[in-house]
């Protein structure tokens, strides 16, 4: 059977179903659609923006555009980078090749770190048993409570890196819970997560996908360790992860109570 997709505006809309490759280029190309709208491969029920996949002519590749996000977190599906690609005439075959695998491999590693946040405070979150951990993709979005999510996170010591777990059984916000309350306790003061659960539309954290290959893996992991270290000699950061970063968003229990002292030391200076 072939695949197919289907087209929606980042408000839920459908705009096409059940297009071929050729078609779902031919909408890009001709700007039937714009950079917000979101594209999936049918019986995924995984989103990705359409700005993933405008073609940069100049270059000959799939461009990784500099348009903000779309206002809302997506995880997404791609269309195969190979379809898509124009490559420009005046390039060499073999960077048109280079171009394409790099492009490829930011795609697969995007599909499995599908949120993460670097540097997130300890002093911004509320430390109960199940903390909210809140992240949003730009200062006006609704926040989205990560604490369900799984995956790898760091502990650190103003910028050095004290402790890297995993989380797999027990989830993140538990997980960090714990170290406030372990030997770690007063050896941190910020950390960083890397999460593998879709994130919906809506931003609902959704269920772990079944398997992934070693070629998923690999740029994935790569782009972690880029992302969590930040070595001088690399270049550039981890590919794509920049675009499903998200940032912390204080506890508004902590808010509240930061109010409820400054107003508690007013009234007892009257």
């Amino acid at each position: 059977m072939d695949v197919t997709f289907s087209i929606k505006s980042k408000d839920n809309k459908i705009i096409a179903k059940n297009l071929s490759r050729e078609e779902v280029k031919r909408f890009i190309d001709e700007e039937k659609i714009n950079d917000h709208d979101l594209i999936s491969k049918d019986g995924s029920g995984q989103w990705h923006p359409a700005s993933k996949y405008k073609t940069n002519r100049s270059k000959g590749e799939v461009g990784r555009q500099e348009d903000k996000p779309p206002s809302s977190p997506v995880k997404t599906e791609t269309v195969d980078s190979a379809s898509q690609e124009e490559p420009d005439l005046d390039a060499s075959s073999a960077d048109t090749e280079h171009s394409a695998d790099e492009d490829l491999e930011g795609q697969k590693q995007y599909e499995i770190i599908t949120s993460f946040g670097m540097f997130w405070r300890k002093e911004a979150v509320q430390w109960v048993a199940t903390p909210k951990l809140l992240g949003m993709k730009k200062i006006d979005d609704v926040p989205i409570d990560f604490h369900k999510q799984i995956g790898i996170y760091l502990l650190y010591d103003g910028r050095e890196v004290i402790y890297v777990g995993r989380i797999t059984k027990r989830p993140l916000g538990n997980r960090l819970y714990e170290h406030t309350n372990d030997r770690l306790s007063t050896r941190w003061d910020r950390f960083s997560w890397f999460g593998l659960l879709p994130v919906s539309v809506e931003g609902e954290i959704g269920a772990l996908p079944e398997s992934y290959t070693a070629t998923d893996l690999i740029p994935a992991l790569e782009a972690i360790l880029i992302e969590a270290l930040e070595p001088r000699q690399n270049r550039k950061r981890g590919d794509d992860l920049a675009a499903v970063e998200y940032i912390q968003k204080i506890d508004p229990a902590i808010e509240k109570k930061r109010f409820k002292a400054t107003l508690d030391t007013v009234l007892n200076k009257l």
